[in-house]
């Protein structure tokens, strides 16, 4: 049974990578980790390793694209918890990486739907949840291909996504800023030893980059009751708390 005391937290993309390493983070500080991705077994893996610590996960086996699940999520999170205390906005995909005139419209689509639409959805459908928190707490997951178009030739459907979610987050972070105590993080974690990342990169020697764990234990306190700021960025790269006017 989970404590009355242990905050909620929702993590999407949970079963690999950066989403893993946040979901065993929040369990490790006491959360009741509410775990989302699409691969049942790699969600069971990550519920032992839960476990094996003494902590507790709900299962959410879903593609972020099935958007009336993401409804029925928020109806079946009230009648269980009754609120939610964290919304961690991390599950995404890279898409095609490719000349914007040749991008196919099927994936332009399937890249707006899990990387925008998905986190608008999740926000209509668990706002109410995090405003029953005393200390609703939301992060969305963004990368510095959002502000780099001139950097970053060929990756345009994955930066207008996360510019888009940019978009979203700070306006989720305008209008809750005086009328509740939640509060909207973004954070860019830079190049890490990811799976997306070999994708886009694989060239890459992975061991010369940085873990998705170190950057988990930066981002984790973004969730804290504790933390204050709302409608920043968090640049993971330079360990600091931008101002969207701020050059990354």
């Amino acid at each position: 049974m989970t404590s009355p005391s242990a905050r909620i937290a929702l993590v999407t993309g949970a079963s690999r990578g950066i989403g893993r390493a946040l979901a065993l983070g929040l369990a490790r500080r006491g959360a009741h980790v509410v775990a989302l991705a699409r691969t049942q077994g790699a969600l069971d893996e990550l519920d032992d390793e839960i476990g094996a610590m003494g902590g507790q996960a709900t299962l959410v086996p879903c593609d972020l694209a099935d958007f009336d699940a993401l409804d029925r999520l928020g109806a079946a999170l009230f009648e269980r918890f009754g609120r939610l205390d964290v919304l961690v906005g991390n599950g995404g995909i890279l898409g095609p990486l490719t000349p914007l005139a040749h991008a196919d419209p099927k994936d332009w689509n399937k890249v707006m739907a899990v990387n925008v639409t998905a986190n608008w959805r999740l926000i209509r459908s668990l706002d109410p949840l995090l405003r029953a928190s005393s200390a609703g707490r939301a992060l969305f997951v963004t990368s510095g291909a959002a502000h780099r178009a001139r950097m970053k030739p060929y990756w345009g459907p994955y930066a207008v996504s996360k510019a888009a979610l940019e978009a979203i987050a700070r306006t989720y972070a305008a209008e809750t800023e005086n009328t509740s105590s939640i509060k909207v993080m973004l954070a860019n974690p830079g190049p890490l030893r990811t799976r997306m990342r070999a994708l886009a990169m694989p060239g890459e020697d992975p061991a010369t980059l940085r873990t998705p764990e170190e950057f988990a234990e930066k981002a984790i306190p973004l969730c804290a009751p504790e933390w204050r700021e709302s409608g920043r960025l968090y640049d993971f790269p330079s360990d600091r708390v931008l101002d969207f006017a701020a050059p990354i």
